[in-house]
């Protein structure tokens, strides 16, 4: 028996109607769907929507030359912790380290790193070698072979020669004194298109080696962008609301100068030109906010620390039809959002 035409076609429909929900389960079972559809930014997205789109590689050097980035800065006006000394060949380690002990306190810290890679903080130095940030004593030959290992390119990008950068360690504000460990704070804020978007503080660890790495330890926690004043931390993918080492509330705390960061960060973009960057920041108790570095790739992690994606506020912006060039007005936009 020919079927009809008539139930030919409801096959068919219900063929469509099937295939149209297994699309469905299978949207709704694909992960990256699901946090696209949260407005969690993924790296394939991040790299292909934005940072390939907005990040010029001819510009790439200004920030991932520390060196370069310090310069640069320094010309413009932009306040950055204090050179001490460069080191580029071996030769020049040994005179380099005798000068340090006039320092007392400095961090030496390759140009062309990554990931906090290669930094070590020593904080005082004595007859009997110098005192890292976690309390270790490292001898003079220890730095020599720190120092060597930087220019050899061991935490250099792509493994190339590198420069060794002595400079001024920050004395971190009174304000992170109880949620703290030995480490300086610094504060990680994307910036997109000149609009600061989010803003994280990473605090250092026992476990992270005094370091504001989160990689190594260290716990990131959000800031709201309008206030200034801290949200959940998160530390190893796991929420916590306290400082493991020191057992104090790390959530509602209030970041000093917080206006004048978002400025700082906001300043960052007309000085390299980049249109998606990371902007690391610290604070000194006597100096205020300095610029650290900048980060032409920056990780999504933040997005963790805050509880919230990235890529609403980017799309936001992105949408915007023209934005604003005066600084002030860039960060009520900032805020807004």
């Amino acid at each position: 028996m020919i079927p009809s035409k008539q139930s030919k076609w409801s096959g068919l429909s219900q063929k469509k109607d099937k295939l149209c929900q297994i699309l469905a389960d299978f949207d709704t079972k694909l992960p990256w769907r699901r946090l696209e559809k949260l407005g969690i930014l993924g790296m394939n997205k991040r790299n292909g929507d934005f940072i390939a789109k907005y990040n010029s590689r001819a510009k790439y050097p200004l920030v991932d030359d520390k060196l370069q980035t310090k310069q640069l800065a320094e010309k413009a006006g932009l306040a950055v912790p204090k050179l001490y000394g460069i080191v580029k060949i071996e030769k020049d380690i040994p005179d380099l380290v005798h000068q340090l002990e006039a320092y007392g306190d400095f961090v030496i810290k390759p140009a062309h790193g990554s990931g906090g890679e290669g930094i070590l903080v020593i904080i005082s130095s004595s007859q009997h070698g110098f005192r890292k940030s976690s309390g270790q004593i490292i001898s003079e030959q220890g730095i020599v072979h720190h120092i060597s290992n930087i220019l050899s390119g061991m935490y250099s990008l792509g493994g190339l020669p590198d420069t060794a950068l002595i400079e001024q360690r920050v004395q971190f504000d009174a304000a992170f004194a109880d949620i703290s460990y030995q480490g300086v704070p610094d504060i990680r804020t994307i910036v997109f298109k000149g609009i600061p978007v989010m803003a994280m503080i990473r605090l250092p660890t026992q476990e992270s080696d005094g370091k504001a790495n989160l990689h190594q330890g260290a716990i990131g926690l959000g800031i709201d962008l309008k206030t200034g004043k801290t949200l959940t931390g998160v530390m190893h993918e796991q929420i916590i609301t306290r400082h493991p080492d020191t057992s104090f509330s790390i959530t509602d705390v209030q970041i000093p100068d917080w206006d004048i960061i978002l400025e700082l960060t906001a300043k960052c973009y007309d000085l390299v030109g980049l249109g998606y960057i990371g902007v690391d920041i610290i604070l000194d108790k006597h100096a205020g906010p300095l610029m650290l570095e900048m980060n032409a790739r920056p990780g999504l992690s933040i997005q963790i620390a805050n509880q919230c994606g990235l890529l609403i506020r980017l799309r936001q912006i992105e949408a915007m039809p023209e934005l604003p060039s005066d600084i002030s007005e860039r960060i009520a936009l900032a805020k807004s959002l």
